[in-house]
């Protein structure tokens, strides 16, 4: 962003009300005030205290990192807004991150638009702010621009927030779903389901006295050295609703190569897997905020799964299975199979409906 025209800092406005009112969302000081003191204040940006309508950009420095941008889009509603490992602010920066990190882009900016309902707490949004303004910063992005709305009570659940992204793709760098081959290993980077699991624990319904932190996390680095190591990585899904499984159906339906995996394989930590059996519920289908699923040609596995056990987030990286020819003996179409630990084979479709409702 060129800071080069910008006028001096200016005094930031405060909120002295403990909640939003319908005021807050009229355009006048009380909106100006609760940006300033919320929004502002936690983003610590001086080109945010002059509320222009737009960031602005300098196109030589983005062209210097890349031929090619990256735009995402992504709204968070997840209750509750607080879970363990993470909270709807951090969500919203990490998942953001992330959808722009599996295309090979490196993140650089976001946008911020929130919907607040009448009568919510000031400090609770303060809290948030605060959070998406720490993960941005840990992460090396800058959020510059963002909107606020407030509705009547009940119009939303206390806060939807709406974040956009933008990122610059390196040249040479092509990651796309379609290239995935027969012999490609399948990759993740660690245990599956956490975020799910997390999110229904934190919902209080089930009174399990178990508790499991989300593993949301900002992917952009894990999957820059990820990329050093294989350059040649075919794609890279982030599993988040819907999970492993559907991101390997989508997979195998646009590469037209099936996939099998391996149930011995497949990281899990056994206080999901408990978790599951309890309820009855596939952890192939749980939400994942901080896992990815990785298709790496054959000469490159070793290399991957090394340079993804490095790092602080691929720890528990695992190959849990490979792409195989889409067309059987019978013709049917490409699908994905699971080896289970009992010896048979089940397949694996992709889900249907909403296993567990606002997870993200």
């Amino acid at each position: 962003m060129n800071m080069n025209m910008l006028p001096p800092t200016r005094e930031l406005g405060q909120c002295f009300v403990a909640t939003v009112t319908l005021a807050h969302g009229g355009g006048g000081k009380a909106m100006k005030d609760l940006i300033d003191d919320v929004f502002i204040r936690a983003f610590a940006m001086d080109a945010l205290q002059h509320l222009e309508d737009q960031a602005r950009f300098d196109l030589a420095a983005l062209a210097s990192q890349g031929d090619r941008l990256a735009f995402t889009t992504d709204s968070f509603v997840v209750n509750p807004l607080f879970f363990p490992g993470g909270d709807i602010g951090k969500l919203a920066v990490c998942g953001t991150i992330n959808d722009l990190a599996v295309g090979g882009a490196k993140p650089l900016y976001l946008s911020c638009a929130v919907v607040i309902e009448e009568g919510m707490e000031v400090e609770t949004l303060r809290v948030i702010a605060r959070s998406m303004a720490e993960t941005a910063r840990l992460a090396g992005v800058r959020i510059v621009t963002g909107d606020t709305k407030v509705v009547e009570r009940g119009a939303c659940d206390r806060i939807f927030i709406t974040t956009t992204g933008i990122g610059v793709i390196p040249r040479g760098r092509a990651l796309h779903i379609e290239t995935m081959a027969p012999g490609d290993g399948i990759l993740v980077n660690g245990l599956l389901g956490d975020h799910g699991a997390a999110i229904l624990c934190a919902r209080g319904d089930m009174a399990l006295e178990t508790t499991i932190d989300s593993d949301c996390a900002c992917l952009h680095d894990l999957i820059a050295t990820l990329l050093l190591a294989a350059p040649h990585t075919r794609c890279i899904r982030d599993a988040t609703r819907g999970g492993v499984a559907t991101v390997l159906n989508e997979m195998a339906e646009a590469s037209n190569c099936s996939i099998e995996i391996d149930e011995a394989a497949t990281p899990l930590r056994p206080q999901v897997r408990g978790f599951c059996e309890i309820l009855g519920l596939d952890p192939l289908y749980l939400a994942n905020e901080g896992k990815i699923v990785i298709a790496v040609p054959p000469d490159e596995i070793a290399a991957a799964l090394t340079a993804l056990r490095a790092h602080p987030l691929g720890r528990d990286a695992a190959l849990i299975g490979h792409a195989v020819a889409g067309q059987g003996a019978a013709g049917e179409m490409a699908r994905v199979t699971m080896n289970t630990v009992f010896g048979g084979r089940r397949i694996v479709d992709m889900l249907v409906g909403e296993q567990l409702p606002r997870i993200c």
